[in-house]
């Protein structure tokens, strides 16, 4: 079932006349979307306006530059002209108090590692207030800060946690034109971990991520310089939950990128999951996650077939929802062993050999498990249980340099959103700053960016792939 006024907003006359008659009807902006895998130069000849005055400014200068942007700077221009020569990309000066009425900007990047106390959020105000009008559709703004917890006084804490409330309303204020605004805060000893970030979160492959915080740290080690291009070539990733929606989605991108996939769903749909296992030349695992057996099965499957396994991705997941006067013990149990005790189960058993060091976890959570929802108890607290598992995986896995990470979906299309009442899936899709619901390409762009050697600074992170929800933190 299509988005009706997604597909109004997409014919152009019947916009304009809306707009025309003063109709309280939104409209959201189509996103622009990836249609393929990850390309050495996502940013080829699109115009970047960069401003602030922080740490950051060699990291990316050489972040835009090698992505093949167009760099205008209101600032120094020093950092861009090693990079600018080497990539045929030299920056232009920004007058900001001259912005020109015809410039058009695909995105805007802030840096904001220099603001050490309220005063100096004045320099954030004078960089975006002549450029969020030059903005066109599906652009891009990220802002580039510190964590307020490694600031030396109250004030710059102050100042640095004033950015995110800066970030997440002006999410909302562009997401009409299909924009999005999300923040990074970068520690001070993983600045060149920051550029496989920056690099997703301007590019399509992060159309439905928006309004959200992301912490760069230095916390998993790692030897290996990122690649941007087929990175998961000889990668072996396995995907539960692979037979239809997000889990087909991901299997799809992850193949894309070069990583033999093993597609595992329940014996029930053998069907489903070997079409898709044919489709991307992976490989099917029939098993049941509630089975007693299921984590030994899995890890003697990855371990004798492939010798390990690179990727795990916890997709597999149910929906059991009564309110809690009504639910049944079952239903309750079901919700939380398949959603959450699985996940454990399984991550448990492949820890002991079987997924290789420099791996990657990737968790689904959900909105629902940070902000809660009637007649999901169950559900709601194993999604928010995936978050806690998260966390406290990342920090003991450090040291291999294996990364865990949970994505928390908003309203995606799928078939469980389908059977959702009409008006109530209506409200769901307009409660965003995008206006719209999300693709099982969305959550699985972001599974994949996971899944790569560029995201090795995200550990410890539930990365919302919501459009920028209103609800929930």
């Amino acid at each position: 079932m299509s988005d009706f006024l997604l597909d109004l907003g997409s014919n152009a006359r019947a916009r304009k006349l809306i707009k025309r008659l003063g109709l309280p009807i939104p409209m959201p902006q189509a996103l622009r979307r990836s249609t393929g895998p990850w390309q050495e130069r996502p940013l080829h000849d699109h115009d970047v306006a960069v401003g602030g005055d922080g740490a950051l400014g060699k990291v990316i200068a050489r972040t835009l530059c090698s992505a093949g942007a167009n760099p205008f700077v209101a600032g120094d221009l020093a950092p861009y002209k090693e990079p600018g020569e080497a990539y045929g990309r030299p920056a232009q000066p920004l007058a900001l108090d001259a912005v020109d009425d015809g410039f058009k900007a695909h995105a805007l990047v802030f840096d904001g590692t220099g603001i050490a106390d309220p005063d100096g959020l004045r320099a954030v105000y004078e960089f975006f207030h002549p450029l969020v009008r030059a903005l066109g559709t599906s652009s891009r703004v990220v802002v580039l800060g510190r964590a307020p917890d490694t600031a030396k006084t109250p004030a710059e804490a102050a100042a640095q946690a004033a950015l995110e409330g800066f970030v997440r309303s002006l999410a909302k204020e562009v997401g009409k034109k299909g924009s999005t605004a999300n923040l990074v805060r970068v520690d001070k000893n993983a600045e060149g971990r920051l550029e496989g970030v920056l690099r997703f979160l301007l590019s399509t492959h992060a159309a439905f991520v928006s309004g959200q915080p992301l912490r760069v740290t230095a916390k998993a080690k790692t030897k290996a310089e990122p690649e941007y291009v087929r990175s998961l070539d000889g990668k072996v990733a396995l995907v539960t939950g692979a037979a239809r929606g997000i889990g087909a989605a991901t299997a799809k991108l992850l193949a894309g990128e070069g990583a033999h996939v093993v597609c595992l769903d329940r014996p029930a749909d053998d069907q489903l999951v070997s079409q898709v296992a044919r489709d991307i030349g992976g490989s099917v695992l029939l098993v049941d996650v509630t089975d007693p057996e299921a984590p030994a099965k899995i890890a003697a499957a990855l371990a004798d077939a492939h010798g390990g396994v690179d990727i795990v991705v916890h997709n597999a997941g149910v929906t059991r929802d009564k309110t809690l006067a009504n639910m049944k013990r079952e239903l309750w149990d079901s919700a939380i062993d398949i959603n959450l005790a699985a996940v454990a189960r399984i991550t448990d058993a492949l820890l002991d050999g079987v997924l290789r060091d420099d791996g990657r976890i990737i968790c689904l959570s959900s909105v629902a498990g940070i902000a809660g929802n009637m007649g999901q108890t169950n559900y709601a607290a194993s999604k928010a249980g995936i978050i806690g598992f998260v966390e406290a995986q990342a920090a003991a896995l450090a040291k291999r340099g294996i990364t865990v990470n949970a994505i928390a979906p908003g309203f995606i299309e799928t078939r469980l959103t389908m059977a959702i009442p009409v008006m109530i899936r209506e409200v769901g899709r307009r409660l965003a700053a995008l206006g719209q619901g999300g693709l099982p390409q969305d959550v699985g762009e972001a599974i994949t960016f996971l899944s790569t050697p560029a995201s090795v600074g995200l550990t410890g992170t539930v990365l919302r792939v919501c459009g920028g929800a209103f609800i929930g933190a």
